[in-house]
């Protein structure tokens, strides 16, 4: 562009070379980044398509991957994402888990690493009637929990408020908390209470693993291969990410909205600014602690890492020694 103009430059446009030259130089961006080549990526998330990823759709959906070099395919996920898998035989080059089973199948030897984080806290918690007689979680005593067996924080529950309790799993419908006054289920603090209040329910408690102090991470994951071929990618990604995050909980978020429509016809408007609103309001992506706010978005913490790590150890589900926190995670790609 600067040679073509030239011959123009020189007859005409002298004279206003200095209040031209910002807008022609400005004008051939947009020229460059179209014709730079895109390196494509594919995202797996954990879930199903909905709010708990509107940074996700609405760097997707607002350029901001695109303006990045970046060609990125979403991949909506369920009960049987498979996400650790994916990622470690480069059938995605990203994904998004929760720290604690991430640390578990990284200690078997997954050649994964966690580099970015989605929620600041896992939202996984215990939900409760509200009619119901448990207001804190020395009252699980004795009760019955819908829950994933597996999941590391009812044993640190067990062990830090020594209580018993016995485990039905979970097949991710509220019907059977609907149906029992007094029951406990694990759900996700942003989507299950409204689920039960659309249901025709009381809007449940939530005892939260924050609260309890079990601080996992929703997090995004990639191959170690990945990491150490592709670090520009990854650095490009989070950028947008984080920059899609902002722009989700700050602006408008109809372009995720309806990015988020499209790929699962089951939300509304209704539980979209639901989710959204609680995302906001526990400033999940932003953090609680000391320092958080938009500048935290998409932060790892290793001291958290390693109060994680040993909280693991100390409930014999990690054996001692088997990962440190370098293992586990990295801080290269953030910004």
């Amino acid at each position: 562009l600067r040679f073509a103009l030239r011959p123009l430059r020189v007859i005409v446009l002298r004279p206003l070379m200095k209040s031209l030259s910002a807008f022609l130089l400005l004008a051939a961006l947009p020229v460059v980044a179209a014709d730079r080549p895109l390196t494509r990526l594919t995202v797996q998330l954990d879930w199903v398509a909905e709010p708990e990823h509107g940074g996700f759709y609405q760097a997707q959906a607002r350029g901001f991957f695109r303006e990045e070099g970046l060609d990125v395919t979403l991949v909506p996920g369920g009960p049987n994402a498979f996400v650790m898998p994916r990622v470690a035989t480069g059938a995605a080059d990203i994904g998004q888990a929760d720290s604690t089973n991430t640390l578990l199948q990284q200690a078997e030897g997954l050649p994964v690493v966690q580099f970015a984080a989605v929620f600041q806290d896992d939202p996984s918690g215990l939900l409760v009637q509200a009619d119901s007689g448990v207001h804190r979680f020395e009252d699980l005593q004795g009760r019955t929990i819908i829950a994933r067996p597996e999941w590391a924080f009812l044993k640190f529950l067990q062990k830090k408020y020594n209580v018993s309790f016995s485990i039905v799993p979970q097949n991710f419908s509220v019907a059977a908390f609907l149906g029992d006054k007094e029951a406990v289920q694990q759900g996700y603090f942003i989507a299950e209470p409204y689920h039960i209040v659309h249901a025709g329910g009381k809007m449940p408690r939530f005892l939260s693993t924050w609260d309890a102090g079990f601080r996992a991470y929703a997090v995004l994951v990639t191959s170690r291969r990945f990491a150490r071929e592709h670090p520009a990618a990854l650095k490009a990604f989070v950028r947008a990410y984080i920059r899609g995050w902002r722009d989700y909980l700050e602006g408008d978020p109809t372009p995720a909205h309806e990015a988020l429509k499209r790929a699962n016809p089951a939300n509304t408007d209704e539980f979209m600014a639901y989710s959204r609103r609680m995302i906001i309001e526990e400033k999940l992506v932003t953090g609680r602690d000391a320092g958080g706010g938009p500048a935290q978005i998409g932060r790892l913490s290793p001291e958290r890492f390693q109060t994680q790590i040993r909280q693991l150890e100390d409930l014999g589900v990690l054996a001692r020694g088997k990962i440190t926190v370098t293992d586990a995670m990295t801080t290269d790609f953030l910004p």
